[in-house]
């Protein structure tokens, strides 16, 4: 039996996928496990009523699960993992947090409007960090097997990659070889290739945040 799973739709593009890396980590995580699912594409600015009635907060992705709508990446994967852990996607514990700081240094730096703020300094502390976990552990997160601590960064990762080339004209030091070998392993495995967003619907989807 398919699950259902309603994510957010592009901005502006409400028959498209859009730009919510919680919701593609969701749909990576059922593609990895070749999981069944049908999508139900939320337009954020124009909830339709079925959506609130089961999910009052409206937030994106939910998962039909057992009859209820579960909210909550964190709880939505950690259902899947226990319902079908023939294709175990867990991350060992210690290596769980690693890369957990990440998306919060990066949208600080997108958002900030002064360059000497600290900002930068923060993200590229993050991604050193990331780095030599990855040299000492890698080529993933937890070694030669792909796990939900890489599926829940790819997102962000692409996100990071294409709004800081965008709107700040950055892009991640070369020196950081490891995360640039990380990258490219994860956006060429065929999950991520089918359930990204366009390029132009993440810079859409940032577009208000950035410059509110």
């Amino acid at each position: 039996m398919a699950f259902e799973i309603a994510v957010k739709a592009a901005t502006g593009a409400p028959n498209v996928l859009g730009d919510c890396p919680f919701s593609q980590r969701v749909l990576l995580t059922l593609e990895e496990k070749k999981i069944p699912y049908n999508t139900h594409l939320i337009d954020v600015a124009n909830k339709p009523e079925w959506f609130l009635e089961v999910n009052p907060e409206g937030k994106v992705p939910v998962l039909k699960y057992d009859d209820k709508w579960v909210p909550d990446s964190d709880v939505i994967v950690g259902i899947i993992e226990e319902k079908y852990p023939d294709t175990p996607l867990a991350t060992p514990s210690e290596f769980a947090s690693v890369g957990s700081k990440l998306f919060g240094s990066f949208v600080s730096f997108l958002k900030s409007k002064d360059q000497n703020d600290g900002t930068e300094q923060a993200l590229l502390v993050e991604l050193k960090a990331l780095d030599e976990h990855l040299k000492a552990h890698g080529p993933y997160v937890a070694g030669e097997k792909v796990t939900a601590a890489d599926l829940g960064l790819a997102p962000k990762l692409f996100h990071l990659s294409i709004t800081l080339d965008h709107f700040k004209n950055w892009t991640i030091p070369e020196s950081f070889e490891n995360v640039h070998n990380y990258i490219k392993l994860l956006f060429a495995r065929e999950s991520f290739e089918k359930t990204k967003p366009a390029k132009e619907h993440v810079i859409a989807g940032w577009a208000p945040k950035v410059n509110p």
